[in-house]
């Protein structure tokens, strides 16, 4: 293994872990900002069973992506088998792989910070 590829594995679990944050804020962000876009997601049987409308699921829902991202394999379940269902699960891996690596060299417990 040569010297450059040595250094960028240094930094690949940093990569998957800012990129997935990325991914997981960006639709956590804009499911609070345009709901009405993501309201065709929400399944009728979810409003019907539960009496509340989809657009308090999807403002929910952005908010509930904010804060875990293991909320990608209750999405994978309830979508199913399908291309979206199987993203969703690389997505969900992807993830979980991050939490089992724990801290990386770019991490910010890796730094000493005054109001850590």
């Amino acid at each position: 293994m040569n010297n450059v590829t040595k250094s960028l594995r240094l930094y690949a679990p940093s990569v998957v872990r800012y990129g997935m944050s990325l991914v997981i804020l960006w639709f956590g962000i804009n499911q609070i900002i345009h709901p009405v876009e993501f309201l065709a997601y929400v399944p009728n049987s979810i409003v019907a069973l539960t009496g509340i409308t989809a657009m308090a699921i999807v403002k929910f829902n952005g908010m509930f992506e904010l804060l875990l991202s293991l909320h990608l394999f209750g999405i994978m379940y309830s979508v199913g088998y399908n291309e979206i269902g199987v993203r969703d699960f690389g997505l969900a891996v992807a993830t979980f792989s991050i939490f089992m690596y724990g801290s990386d060299v770019l991490c910010i417990h890796q730094h000493k910070h005054p109001l850590l």
